[in-house]
């Protein structure tokens, strides 16, 4: 069993910053890739960065030069710095892990809030 805890969620003016954290713990041997989803009200869940174990990383377009994904594989955490944050930004987001066994395996956290006010 795998258990992720995001932090870091809360509520910013427009133009500030928020710094995710999600920690994974439990029965973890190795992981490929992290990273981090969104969900807004009443729109469907998004890919907003991810890296892979070699530490290459992916970008939503929309998110693009505001944000970086970083990850600390001895803590098994990853990390998104949101930088210049609007208010489309707000919404749950999730990170997820792809944990190295076979078959492959995705965990997700529960879901931390992004509040971005105008």
């Amino acid at each position: 069993q795998v258990q992720l805890v995001e932090s870091g969620g809360g509520l910013v003016q427009a133009g500030g910053s928020l710094r995710l954290s999600c920690v994974a713990s439990g029965n973890i041997f190795s992981i490929n890739a992290m990273g981090w989803y969104r969900q807004a009200p009443g729109k469907q869940r998004e890919l907003v960065a991810s890296i892979t174990s070699g530490g290459s990383t992916n970008y939503a377009d929309s998110v693009k030069g505001r944000c970086t994904i970083s990850r600390d594989n001895a803590k098994n955490t990853v990390y998104l710095q949101m930088n210049s944050l609007k208010p489309e930004d707000t919404a749950v987001y999730y990170c997820y892990v792809d944990l190295a066994i076979w078959p492959p395996r995705r965990s997700w956290g529960q879901g931390t809030q992004g509040t971005v006010a105008s």
